[in-house]
């Protein structure tokens, strides 16, 4: 290895290292916003946090179509009862 091949590692690992050191500033700041919006302080309890809000989210979404459909059934029936 050269002089030259030295200061060119030496310089790629300069720039790992602040690569490295942003990534963990911004890591930081994103356990941050999931303490601070969904109260986890863990990568798994996010996890866990993201399991239930999709749960809630379908068991909402199957609540709205199934009270869509009643009343899409009822003003059919007031409808039909109107016209006859």
């Amino acid at each position: 290895m050269t002089t030259q091949d030295l200061l060119d590692l030496k310089q790629e690992i300069e720039e790992a290292k602040e690569t490295c050191t942003k990534l963990e500033g911004r890591k930081e700041t994103l356990m941050e916003q999931l303490q601070k919006k969904f109260g986890v302080k863990t990568i798994p309890a996010a996890e866990k946090k993201l399991k239930a809000m999709e749960k809630e989210i379908d068991e909402w979404d199957e609540k709205i179509e199934t009270a869509t459909a009643n009343l899409e059934t009822k003003l059919n029936d007031d409808g039909n009862e109107s016209t006859t």
